[in-house]
């Protein structure tokens, strides 16, 4: 059995077109508001006034001063090879007392450093590249070697009461490199064979005698074991010479 719906019937307006009441006005388009600055015309306020309105405070540095009301800048400010550690007075002085072998300033190696010998090494290292040989790596290498064989050496004669450290060793080394970075500089010009290794003795002694010096008067129990000491500087000096000769 089929179910009846009540429908209202549907009344169209005679003619074809809506009454006045039904007419929908057309409305506009979005258009943003104008802008008061000409010259943005997306922006809807002024930027000249905005920024006429905030102000913002120029940040205040404090002045740098030393001592308090000193002046500022880097005109206090120490050297920089001061701050580095490297006093050039003190390698001055260490060279010249090093020139003579026989007048020795010991107490001028108590403060040891690296950079003297740093100097040196490098120096000797150039003269051997003058004369055709590289070798730098290997003065590195052996003066590290000679320095541990030297500490090795005085602190199994010292025992207990020696105090000669690895890092003076090197300082020490270093240092009386001096003479064989001259041999080196003269063996440029040189005639080879009987000359050049009559000079090479005559440097290595003179770089065996202030290295045994140091060693004796800088640490304790030194004096007693000289020979031993001047032995060894020796054969350190020798094996440096060897690199000038051949």
């Amino acid at each position: 059995m089929a179910k009846e719906f009540n429908v209202p019937p549907v009344v169209f307006p005679s003619g074809g077109n809506p009454g006045p009441q039904q007419r929908r006005l057309p409305t506009a388009p979005f258009q943003p508001p104008k802008s008061s600055n000409p010259g943005i015309p997306f922006m809807s306020f002024d930027v000249g006034s905005a920024a006429a309105s905030t102000s913002f405070s120029t940040p205040q540095f404090a002045s740098t001063t030393i001592g308090g009301g000193g002046s500022a800048g880097f005109e206090d400010e120490p050297p920089l090879l001061e701050e580095l550690g490297i006093n050039t007075k003190q390698i001055y002085q260490k060279t010249i007392s090093i020139m003579n072998p026989f007048r020795v300033k010991a107490d001028l190696h108590e403060d040891a450093d690296l950079s003297g010998p740093f100097i040196f090494l490098m120096a000797f290292g150039l003269f051997q590249l003058l004369a055709g040989k590289l070798h730098f790596g290997i003065i590195l290498g052996w003066v590290i070697m000679a320095s541990l064989f030297l500490y090795v050496v005085f602190n199994m004669l010292a025992g207990r009461n020696g105090n000669l450290d690895l890092y003076r060793c090197v300082s020490l080394i270093g240092y009386c490199m001096l003479p064989i970075v001259i041999l080196s500089a003269i063996s440029l010009f040189l005639p080879g064979g009987l000359v050049i290794k009559v000079v090479t003795g005559v440097f290595v002694l003179w770089s065996t005698r202030v290295c045994t010096r140091l060693v004796v008067e800088l640490a304790s129990c030194g004096d007693e074991h000289r020979g031993l000491i001047a032995y060894a500087c020796f054969l350190i000096y020798m094996l440096f010479s060897l690199l000038v000769i051949f």
